[in-house]
Order: structure tokens, then sequence, then C-alpha cells
């Protein structure tokens, strides 16, 4: 690992944790030449599968658009970073998990509205009115009484 002070490629580790979650590891460095010290992160690369989209076309998975209509949905609501990024944790979980190359972009939009309905039910019917387009207010009735169902 190259120093990010003086860009020496030796450096040394002098630490080593696994992250709360388990799904990372810690490195604390210190380089050779220069003394300073710094932290890395260790991480698994999993391959994502691939999103097809109801056009038909085909894209990479993108966890940061997903965190981000994720986080518009959640605008001035009352949950915390931890919550959301546990959420999208777990999605990226079940999208490794399902042992599919390709999955529709339905399928993680689905993902996404049970991720928000554990967090907060207003930014999951804020989601779920552009997911499916709500053209007028019986459709936002229709969620919300269907919403209360579940809940009861």
């Amino acid at each position: 690992m190259h120093c990010p002070f003086c860009n020496t490629p030796d450096t040394k580790v002098i630490d080593t944790r696994l992250s709360p979650e388990g799904d990372q590891v810690k490195r604390r460095r210190e380089c050779q030449q220069c003394t300073e010290r710094f932290t890395t992160f260790e991480v698994a690369e999993l391959d994502m599968p691939r999103v097809v989209k109801r056009d038909g076309s085909r894209v990479p998975f993108s966890e940061q658009k997903v965190r981000l209509s994720m986080l518009k949905a959640l605008e001035k609501r009352p949950v915390s970073t931890e919550q959301v990024e546990a959420q999208i944790r777990l999605m990226l979980k079940k999208l490794r998990t399902c042992g599919e190359k390709e999955v529709s972009s339905q399928f993680i939009g689905e993902l996404v509205m049970a991720a928000l309905l554990a967090l907060d039910d207003v930014a999951y019917v804020r989601f779920a009115s552009v997911y499916h387009s709500f053209a007028d207010l019986d459709e936002f009735k229709q969620e919300i009484q269907r919403l209360k169902e579940k809940r009861t």
C-alpha cells in the first residue's frame, strides 16, 4: 500500500480490526519513510447482478442510485443514517444471494419499497407515488388504505 502522504510504497500494518458489521477489515498503517499513520478499509468485492430496465436495456447495479432515491423519500423524516445504511446492507445482501446474474428494475424497486416500509410510512408512500406513477388522489388513498391494512 502506497503512503498517501509521501507516496512511498513501503507501509506497515500496525493494527487490524473487523468492523462491527463484520463486512470489512479496518487496518491502521504506518509509513516506513515519513512515519505518518493512516487507515485503510478492506471489503470483499462481489459481483452484483445487472439490472434489466423496463425498456429491456441492461445497466450495472448502482448502490448510489438506490441510496439517493431512499434519501430523497426520507427527506425531513426522523430516520437516522445508520438505519438507512442497515436497510441498504440488507438489500445488497438479498441481491447478492438471489443467485441471479440479472434482476429486473421492478425487483429492485420492490426491495426499496420494503426497506422504506420498515423505516417510515410517509417515505414509503412518497416513493410508491413516484414508483407507481400515481395519477390522482384516489391512488394515494388506496395505497394508504393498503398500508393501514398491513399495519393492523
